[in-house]
């Protein structure tokens, strides 16, 4: 499995409504995530900058490449949105972030 690590941007005073949502993440955006491939995901908050640091594993068959075409993908970035820094078409602005330390 790949480890993908990512930082994207929470707007100020966001956080207890991201975290609120992401909680009550809809069944069929997380049942797309892992038929995707996706397992172990995670999300953190740098609450000095509001950055949020994002990882998971994806399966080497995975389709992850498929997801922003997705309905409920789309639906839940257009959710999100108003959370979060993001592109014209409401996708996070996401800035992988290259792995430096491994402890296995």
């Amino acid at each position: 499995m790949e480890t993908v690590a990512f930082r994207m941007t929470l707007k100020p005073g966001m956080r207890e409504e991201y975290e609120r949502r992401h909680r009550e993440i809809w069944p069929e955006l997380a049942d797309a995530l892992r038929a995707a491939g996706i397992r172990d995901y995670w999300i953190f908050l740098d609450e000095a900058t509001g950055h949020l640091f994002a990882c998971y594993k994806r399966t080497d068959t995975h389709t992850t490449d498929a997801l922003p075409a997705l309905p409920v993908m789309r639906k839940w970035w257009d959710t999100m949105a108003p959370l979060m820094e993001t592109h014209a078409d409401n996708s996070p602005v996401a800035a992988p972030l290259a792995p430096v330390f491994h402890l296995p």
